[in-house]
């Protein structure tokens, strides 16, 4: 069951992440916006910009995932300085999610799960709850942060930019006559 509530949406959301950046680099180009503009862009002054932003929704990726049992996350110590920069790490991210085995993650859903953060702040929960108010929320927030990073820059992305993966379950019949 964790399994399913975090590989799966971790995929989906990073794969969106990825086209996204296809769709600025191209509109970049287009409108005279360069990748280091992206990359250093920030929506406020005390936020992290673009490039930490993609780290982040990876590293959340995979750190969630170590902390339910999968092994061996690659580690992403540094932000990309390009686009290509950015898209390598999530095709490593990625790479990696497709290796984790659903019974390292699915385990016992109360089992205890703890973590510190770097300010010295230590959280202890059961594995459900550490996937319901901690893991899923912050793979969330960065994922979205780089998202209206993209936009605040200009490049036209819209919902279905985000959420493009629910064209699969599209009933047809369905769909807004373009």
């Amino acid at each position: 069951m964790l399994y399913d509530f975090t590989i799966p949406a971790y995929r989906n959301g990073l794969r969106a992440l990825s086209a996204q950046l296809d769709k600025a680099l191209v509109w970049g180009g287009e409108n005279g916006v360069g990748e280091l503009q992206f990359i250093a862009s920030r929506l406020a002054p005390d936020m992290f910009p673009l490039a930490a932003q993609v780290r982040f929704s990876c590293s959340q990726a995979m750190q969630a995932s170590t902390r339910l049992g999968a092994p061996g996350a690659p580690a992403l110590t540094d932000d990309a300085t390009d686009f290509a920069g950015l898209q390598a790490q999530i095709a490593q991210t990625l790479a990696w999610l497709d290796t984790v085995d659903a019974a390292a993650i699915d385990g016992d859903p109360g089992r205890p799960v703890g973590f510190d953060l770097p300010n010295g702040m230590a959280f202890d929960m059961t594995a459900e709850t550490y996937v319901r108010d901690w893991a899923q929320p912050q793979f969330y927030f960065h994922l979205v942060a780089a998202y209206a990073v993209l936009r605040h820059m200009g490049v036209p992305l819209g919902k279905g930019d985000y959420v493009g993966y629910m064209l699969a379950y599209l009933r047809p019949g369905t769909a807004p006559a373009a």
